[in-house]
């Protein structure tokens, strides 16, 4: 079985092929705001690095943010079409999720305005919500665990994981849809200490 793995939720245009449980291929670029216009080339010479045809492939994943409006929008629709046309499986995973990984961590990505998304993980596992909290938030509550992410948000070294492994490694965490068509973006709201006007 041949999945297609998807994320273009944050800075990354990231892309893998997974046969089974092996990763056969794989594409992690940071390219903010020109994942739109790479994701076509990168998925075309991936597939001929391979040998892979689209009819090959059995089912897509794709990362459902939260993440930028536009750029968790790209690999969705792309993933939506396919999977329409072709009728195959679609499957998502929180774009969080998928940055965490099997890790214990916090896991943030920039949401603009001194904002970023976060959840802290356990092995993999959230402990709370995925949810958008002010930075200076972040920082008063941060201890000193280890950060997958935007870490500069909060004076921390940012640090990014293998997206094309975690994509394999969270395969237990993909949701299936019931309906490609019905599929939309994780979009969070701020956090209510965040919405208190001082």
């Amino acid at each position: 079985m041949i999945t297609l793995c998807m994320d273009t939720s944050h800075i990354f245009l990231a892309l893998s092929l997974i046969r089974d449980d092996q990763i056969i291929a794989r594409v992690q670029e940071e390219c903010w705001k020109k994942q739109s216009e790479q994701i076509f080339p990168k998925l075309i010479a991936m597939c001929e690095e391979t040998g892979i045809t689209p009819d090959d492939i059995s089912q897509v994943v794709i990362s459902k943010g939260p993440g930028s409006y536009t750029g968790v929008r790209i690999a969705m629709t792309v993933a939506k079409v396919f999977c329409a046309m072709k009728e195959i499986p679609l499957y998502t995973v929180g774009t969080l999720q998928l940055y965490a990984g099997r890790s214990t961590c916090r896991v943030m990505t920039d949401a603009r305005g001194k904002r970023a998304y976060t959840n802290v993980f356990e092995n993999g596992n959230p402990l709370g919500e995925d949810t958008v909290k002010a930075n200076e938030e972040i920082m008063a509550e941060y201890g000193g665990e280890a950060i997958v992410g935007d870490g500069h948000l909060i004076n921390q070294e940012d640090v990014w994981p293998d997206i094309a492994e975690n994509f394999l490694v969270t395969m237990d965490k993909w949701q299936r849809a019931d309906n490609v068509h019905l599929v939309v973006p994780e979009y969070l709201k701020s956090s209510e200490s965040y919405l208190v006007k001082k």
